[in-house]
């Protein structure tokens, strides 16, 4: 509850992509040990069965070469050490198919449910972990409560299932007394290879209930509040006041940018009430007008003023100026208007050409 309380509420949000992302960076994954325990022991009980008649001839090859060469067997330190040493590299190469498939198992059954991932972060030290009353609610979470009913049920199933296996050929088995050792040991070895098959089933079936609920105890994990999710929101798409501070700092930025343009301007196209748009014109390198300042209100105003400080005309045309009020910054002035931009560029040139004379 005190959880809920600190992250705004209850986690009711499905995770999100970054989040998804940070708890498999952390090593946080749906994986299900019994997955792989399952398909070790499956891969292995069908290698074995294969590799079953190599591997007894092999080690009753060794066994042979053993005692056959007992005779000539000196009891030195020496000769014990270079006989364990023989035992031990043959069996390793007897049972080195084995170790490897349960290597290469063991692997590709773990990125069969999490993909390629390597992170050192679950081998950073964290302090918390030492905690001893976050340690003992570890031991009496729900998670330990289900991993202690799951193994109480695999070894009740398990026995359950040799159990049965054993009694239904009980009779069967009494008839061995009879027979002769190596038929009693095949018998066995068939039970045996019978009981170790219906486990196998009954691993799989295990694996199966434990990975899907893994998932789901998992994305009940990585679940999200209201709030979790408004804070990763600000924490990836930035501040909304932050922006709004960086918006109006860029915009202030620009319209001292834009300011600095109208002293260029070869005349200022108003609309008594509101709008005041610059125009500049140099037939020598554009081919035509381009509005290098405009604005509305306040902005209007400082237009203006800034214009009458260095001498630039002034001409109402509201039309006009709605109309260039809605162009870009640097735009050319469209072919509807050349006209009535010329109309106003050269009565303004007049003015100051009568200007210059009456100097």
């Amino acid at each position: 509850m005190a959880e809920e309380s600190t992250s705004g509420g209850e986690k009711t949000e499905a995770p999100s992509s970054k989040r998804r992302e940070d708890f498999r960076n952390k090593g946080q994954v749906s994986q299900s040990k019994e997955v792989q325990t399952a398909a070790i022991f499956t891969m292995v009980l069908l290698l074995w069965i294969f590799y079953m008649p190599r591997f007894w001839a092999g080690l009753s090859q060794l066994i042979t070469s053993i005692f056959s060469s007992i005779s000539e067997f000196q009891g030195t330190a020496t000769a014990v050490t270079s006989l364990f040493l023989f035992i031990t590299k043959e069996l390793a190469i007897l049972l080195y198919p084995l170790f490897l498939l349960v290597i290469v198992v063991g692997f590709f059954s773990s990125v069969f449910q999490i993909g390629w991932l390597f992170t050192t972060q679950p081998l950073t030290p964290d302090l918390s972990k030492l905690d001893p009353i976050k340690g003992m609610s570890r031991f009496v979470s729900i998670r330990s409560l289900v991993d202690m009913i799951k193994s109480i049920a695999k070894v009740i199933l398990i026995g359950w299932v040799a159990y049965s296996t054993v009694f239904n050929n009980f009779e069967e088995a009494l008839a061995l007394i009879d027979t002769s050792p190596w038929t009693a040991v095949l018998y066995m070895a068939r039970i045996a290879a019978l009981i170790l098959a219906k486990v196998c089933g009954l691993l799989i079936l295990i694996a199966a209930v434990d990975f899907f609920y893994t998932r789901y105890e998992m994305e009940e994990k990585m679940k999200m509040t209201k709030q979790e999710i408004k804070e990763e929101y600000k924490e990836m798409e930035g501040d909304p006041f932050i922006k709004s501070q960086i918006r109006r700092i860029q915009q202030e930025m620009a319209r001292k940018r834009m300011m600095a343009e109208v002293p260029e301007a070869d005349v200022v196209i108003t609309n008594p009430t509101h709008l005041s748009v610059a125009i500049k014109y140099d037939m020598q390198s554009m081919d035509a007008p381009i509005v290098i300042a405009k604005g509305a209100d306040l902005v209007a105003m400082r237009i203006r003023e800034i214009a009458r400080e260095n001498d630039i005309p002034l001409v109402e045309n509201p039309p006009v100026a709605r109309l260039l009020h809605k162009l870009d910054l640097g735009a050319t002035v469209p072919e509807e208007l050349f006209k009535a931009v010329a109309e106003i560029l050269a009565h303004v040139y007049s003015l100051k050409k009568n200007s210059q004379q009456w100097n």
